[in-house]
């Protein structure tokens, strides 16, 4: 490995460590070898996160251009143009590489990515699972080949489900840091179905209404985990542990959401962090194979 692609690795790594602190205690379960190809995955979505996401002076038509220029500088180097001192394609295209990974993946990915600049809230579901193929299902679909499963096909709608099953447990965590950001990705159409209008969102208080939508929510994102728990014991033995402790530790956090009493604007909802020390010991010492519990 040239001195080049680890310093990219070890870049990745750094992204992965300071802001998916959850996601890598569960990548702490894969065998060594595997853990940079997933901080490569992470590094590329993390940065372009950044590009659409970041609060700062930028008006969207800036940050479109900046994705753009993105999304062709990863294109090119898929293609096999130089990298130059990009701290992320690197990695990102030895990845791709050597676990021969689909690009339709990644480009859903980046039109999804798209869409946070132009699209401010979802009038229903199916149009979020539409935005959400992007930006969760294809993360899910990018990440099994590198897990490893003796059945591919049979894994992948399972990988596709936990994806979905995260990115919910996000959105309906992270309410109020998204309408920072001028977004509403609970759909206006559950909304409205609670009486619970964006400006009751904005104002920031647990309405008993507001519960009502959240615990809905929840609920939802519960049938996705539901769908994906089959999947886990279809993995490659030594990837279960990884995916079984990130699937209770996300879970978990929708349980600290109810602890809460669905107030996800008072504090961010975190799972303490003896508990995901040992829900990282249990699922390490758990046989491959055994099924994932199911709320």
């Amino acid at each position: 490995m040239s001195d080049g692609l680890e310093r990219s690795y070890r870049h990745c790594r750094a992204l992965h460590r300071a802001h998916g602190r959850t996601y890598y205690l569960a990548t702490m379960l894969l065998p060594a070898w595997k853990r940079p190809h997933v901080s490569a995955l992470y590094g590329f979505t993390r940065y372009t996160d950044e590009i659409v996401d970041h609060l700062g002076p930028e008006r969207p038509a800036q940050r479109a251009r900046r994705l753009r220029r993105w999304s062709d500088r990863f294109a090119a180097a898929l293609d096999g143009a130089p990298t130059g001192d990009d701290p992320v394609l690197p990695a990102v295209r030895h990845t791709i590489g050597v676990f021969g990974l689909d690009r339709a993946d990644f480009a859903v990915f980046l039109r999804s990515m798209a869409m946070d600049l132009t699209v401010a809230g979802y009038d229903s579901y199916d149009d979020l699972l539409e935005y959400m193929e992007g930006s969760a299902a294809a993360i899910g679909t990018m990440m099994l080949p590198i897990l490893g499963a003796a059945d591919l096909a049979a894994a992948r709608e399972p990988a596709r489900q936990l994806g979905l099953a995260f990115q919910l447990t996000n959105f309906i965590r992270d309410v109020g840091e998204d309408l920072d950001r001028g977004r509403i990705y609970l759909p206006l159409k559950d909304l409205a179905r609670f009486g619970v209008t964006p400006g009751d969102l904005r104002a920031r208080r647990a309405t008993p209404a507001l519960r009502e939508l959240l615990a809905f929510e929840v609920a939802r994102a519960r049938s996705h985990y539901a769908a994906a728990a089959a999947g886990i014991p279809l993995l490659a033995p030594t990837s279960q542990a990884c995916v079984r402790a990130a699937y209770l530790l996300y879970g978990g956090i929708l349980t600290e959401v109810e602890r809460a009493g669905y107030d996800v604007f008072a504090r961010r909802a975190t799972v303490p962090r003896r508990r995901r020390l040992a829900v990282a010991a249990a699922s390490l010492l758990t046989r491959p194979g055994r099924p994932v519990p199911v709320r």
